[in-house]
């Protein structure tokens, strides 16, 4: 029995010896690599269609979308392509229920909401409706210093479209967040 726990041991030490070694190959080539992609930002959004392609479309005539990348399946279902709007990328893809990989419209919407800052919100604004998008909040200037709409597109998802008008400081914000809210707040009912 000695000499089977032997060899057990002979084993595994120059196993781990060779996958310590291989580890830090890897660990050597991976520092070599930048860990977030040039053109990419630490957070990327990934949206999830029912038609992938014609949602890519929408995009390119909506909002100037321009595609980078695209993995077409044989049977044309896209597992996973890339957009870029403005200096912002996203990831988009057809919907992999069996990965729970669900689009806007299977879910019946989505919490989500994508702020889309630009020099002309107006101008975007339009341009979204043209291509089909639904208004959801008309173009207005808002208490923060911005100046916004909102819409949604025809996969469910809603987009803020803004352009920055004024510089508030977060006290003035407040300030003015607050006096919204108490202009706004409901009379109470004697009962």
């Amino acid at each position: 029995m000695a000499t089977k726990k032997k060899s057990k041991k002979a084993v595994k030490k120059p196993a781990r010896k060779a996958v310590k070694k291989a580890a830090k190959k890897v660990s050597s080539k991976s520092r070599k690599v930048p860990p977030v992609p040039k053109g990419y930002h630490t957070v990327a959004p990934s949206l999830c269609f029912q038609d992938a392609a014609f949602a890519i479309d929408f995009y390119k005539h909506a909002f100037g979308a321009k595609e980078s990348s695209r993995l077409t399946e044989p049977s044309g279902k896209l597992g996973h392509a890339e957009i870029t709007i403005g200096d912002s990328r996203i990831m988009v893809s057809d919907e992999y229920p069996e990965m729970a990989v669900l689009s806007a419209k299977t879910l019946n919407g989505s919490p989500i909401r994508l702020n889309l800052l630009v020099a002309n919100c107006d101008a975007l604004m339009k341009r979204a409706i043209a291509a089909g998008a639904t208004v959801i909040r008309p173009m207005q200037d808002e208490f923060y210093g911005y100046r916004s709409g909102v819409v949604m597109d025809p996969f469910g998802y809603t987009w803020a479209i803004m352009s920055q008008i004024a510089v508030v400081s977060p006290k003035e914000m407040q300030a003015r967040w607050t006096k919204m809210l108490a202009a706004h707040k409901p009379e109470s009912s004697a009962g």
